[in-house]
């Protein structure tokens, strides 16, 4: 795995070259196929819901694969009949729509994005907290359970997503306590070689073009593709480009052997242009906040990772999992009071061992395994003289080691031939140590602190017929402080917040998800959830320009999420999800006062999503979606509010079959009416907390291959 620092010193300057190559060899492969269109091509219909046994869907979140009727959980699956539908194929955000439960905030209408599930992780500044991300296997996370972006994940090249709601550190340890988000992408295919190309335009200078080869060799299976992105964003000083190049194979050496190595490089980067201020909202939504121009506020991130995940089966019913992986990423970003250069290095791995017995009349499903986590963060920051010109002073200069373990065992247990249950267990332990190179006014910042917590959850499932299953859970989670919120530290310009504590959670949960006639599938759950130590931001006065974080209280959450996917014909396919939630601070003090009974910043009560599709002679489909928030808080003092939205959008696909192959061209039109709305808020003590969204936008697209 060290071979990827070599390969990341020479990758960056091969990138143009292999962009084109990429291109022309997929322009290669499709070429015969595009000499003479056929026929309308049938569009995949989806298959009739009604028809897929519970049991028969298997999904591999929760650390083992377990039939979908016999997991306790909350979980959506998303398919391609949601990611092939998404008109720019770019972030989360298109994903997860019809996903009740998690609310996704994209910050500059690109790949940026805050994700939180029932409110875990809605107050972070940037990036993810509190849920697990798998892209193929392999964490995303560091070991704070912090994962910063999803700028790794190339959307058109994915395959399913799983998405596990509730306290899930017995499974994940502390970057659990929201959920797990399960990312897979796509496979070579049966062929020996096969292309696929696909490239969207549309509305402020966006632009994707995606090339994919892969194919079959016998024991081997591989894939490689290269994807391309640029586009202005909506508002000023939102601009953005990136490129994604990803491979992964799959190597059956023996029946009882399967490896998958992976290797993907990542480049992104965006300007900032912060939020507003209310009168700055209502005199123009696209302008940027003045500091983000005057300072040049941007992030630029570099990573490339490579790892591997295997299993070897050893007979019986017994077998052993492994992962290991190496990333290196290189990020600068520049914000008013400073601009931050950080390189960070990652090793990590996970060894699980999993068989199966009978105790009496109870079949034991057991797992027992372990999690490492290392990363190393070399971190120093100048003066933003402005326009991101650095000052030559150091204002900062230090290395941060963090090091995260965990052993866990689970157990699934049938209970017989309608009952079942699922036992977690997991001990975790994290550690950070920073060191301080520079002794500003020889003060030594260095330090030390450290994290462990037990914690379990507990579920059962009950299914009276093969189309119905109930289940029930109660299940802790625990968050340490993130890599962004340990470093900011309000006493001195470096070193780490010394005040944090991690925050603990127990939650209860219980739900219905069966298959009715008609093609009509379900999932239903109420869930309860308090959380002791909950983070917050603020700013100090003498350091306005930052954001710091702190141990707020304690919060309460519950709520219901529901959803349901209908294909009363073939051709036809509608889809909704509905959350209801409670967020409420059940702590008295805090910067606004007394807070108890005040509703969580940037938590609407109501969140409905819907799509419907329609699919004409087998070739033309037409779609219409609509995205609903009712308002919601801007801060914990329940002072302000933000108007709710509802969106209309609309599509038109149409298929052509080719020779030995197939076309699509695609036409999406999002916010029909041109609504002006705000998409979400941040709790910025100085009020520029209003982040407007995109008006009417239209895009158009081609795949070709797929």
């Amino acid at each position: 795995m060290y071979l990827t620092l070599f390969f990341s010193t020479g990758l960056a300057s091969h990138i143009c070259s292999m962009r084109y190559a990429l291109w022309l060899s997929c322009a290669v492969l499709l070429a015969p196929q595009l000499v003479t269109a056929q026929e309308p091509a049938p569009a995949a219909p989806p298959a009739r819901r009604d028809t897929i046994p519970l049991r028969a869907i298997i999904v591999t979140a929760p650390r083992i694969s377990v039939p979908l009727a016999e997991n306790p959980a909350a979980m959506k699956i998303v398919g391609s009949d949601v990611l092939d539908a998404a008109p720019r194929g770019i972030a989360v955000d298109e994903a997860v729509f019809l996903v009740p439960g998690v609310k996704v905030d994209n910050q500059a209408n690109g790949k940026r994005v805050h994700m939180s599930i029932r409110g875990q992780g809605i107050l972070s500044e940037h990036g993810i907290r509190g849920t697990k991300v798998l892209l193929d296997g392999l964490p995303l996370n560091d070991p704070s359970g912090f994962a910063a972006d999803l700028y790794d994940v190339d959307w058109p090249t994915v395959e399913w997503v799983q998405v596990q709601r509730g306290p899930e550190a017995s499974l994940y340890g502390g970057g659990s306590s929201a959920g797990v988000l399960s990312i897979q992408t796509s496979d070579g295919g049966s062929a020996p070689a096969a292309g696929m190309f696909s490239s969207t335009v549309g509305s402020n200078d966006f632009w994707r073009v995606t090339g994919q080869l892969g194919g079959n060799l016998g024991d081997f299976n591989y894939r490689a593709s290269y994807s391309h992105l640029t586009g202005n964003g909506y508002r000023v000083h939102t601009a953005f480009h990136g490129d994604n190049i990803y491979a992964k194979a799959h190597w059956s050496p023996s029946a009882a052997v399967h490896l998958t190595p992976i290797l993907w490089y990542t480049e992104y980067f965006n300007q900032n242009a912060e939020g507003l201020n209310l009168a700055q909202l209502n005199t123009d939504p696209r302008m940027p906040n003045p500091d983000a121009l005057t300072y040049n506020e941007f992030m630029d991130t570099r990573r490339v990772m490579g790892g591997v995940v295997g299993e070897v089966g050893l007979g019986g019913d017994r077998s052993l999992s492994f992962n290991g992986f190496l990333r290196r990423t290189g990020y600068k970003e520049s914000v008013p009071s400073n601009v931050l250069h950080r390189t960070l290095l990652s090793p990590g791995g996970t060894l699980q061992y999993t068989f199966s017995g009978l105790t009496g009349a109870l079949r034991h499903h057991l797992s027992f395994g372990s999690d490492v986590e290392l990363q190393n963060i070399d971190d120093y920051t100048h003066q933003n003289m402005g326009s991101a010109m650095e000052g030559t002073t150091l204002l900062s200069d230090q290395t941060m080691r963090q090091a995260g373990a965990g052993v866990f065992a689970l157990d699934r247990i049938d209970l017989g031939a309608r009952w079942g249950a699922m036992v977690n267990l997991r001990f975790d332990w994290i550690d950070y140590r920073l060191d301080d190179h520079l002794k500003a006014g020889g003060v030594d910042l260095s330090g030390a602190s450290s994290f462990n917590r037990v914690t379990a959850r507990v579920g059962v499932t009950y299914s009276p017929s093969p189309s119905l299953s109930l289940y029930a859970n109660v299940g802790q989670g625990f968050l340490p402080p993130a890599t962004e919120e340990f470093a900011a530290n309000p006493d001195q310009i470096g070193g780490f917040n010394r005040n944090l504590k991690a925050a603990t959670s127990t939650g209860e949960e219980v739900g219905a998800r069966g298959v009715l006639a008609r093609g009509l599938t379900f999932d239903l759950t109420a869930f309860h959830m308090n959380t002791d130590g909950d983070f917050d931001r603020y700013r100090v006065t003498s350091r306005p320009l930052e954001t710091f974080y702190r141990n707020a209280g304690s919060t309460r959450r519950y709520g219901v999420e529901a959803s349901a996917a209908w294909a009363p014909v073939a051709e036809a396919l509608v889809q909704v999800a509905y959350t209801w939630s409670n967020f409420k601070y059940t702590n008295s003090q805090s910067a606004y006062g007394n807070v108890y009974g005040h509703w969580l910043p940037n938590s609407p009560d109501h969140q409905l999503s819907a799509d419907a599709q329609y699919t004409v002679a087998g070739a033309l489909t037409v779609g219409v979606s609509t995205e609903m928030l009712s308002k919601w808080y801007v801060d914990a003092g329940n002072s302000t509010t933000v108007d709710g939205y509802a969106l209309l959008n609309a599509r038109l696909a149409y298929r052509l079959r080719l020779a030995g192959s197939t076309a699509q061209a695609m036409l999406a039109v999002r916010n029909i009416f041109g609504t002006k709305y705000v998409a979400f808020t941040e709790p910025d003590p100085d009020g520029n907390s209003y982040q407007p969204a995109a008006v009417r936008e239209i895009f158009f697209g081609i795949v070709l291959g797929k």
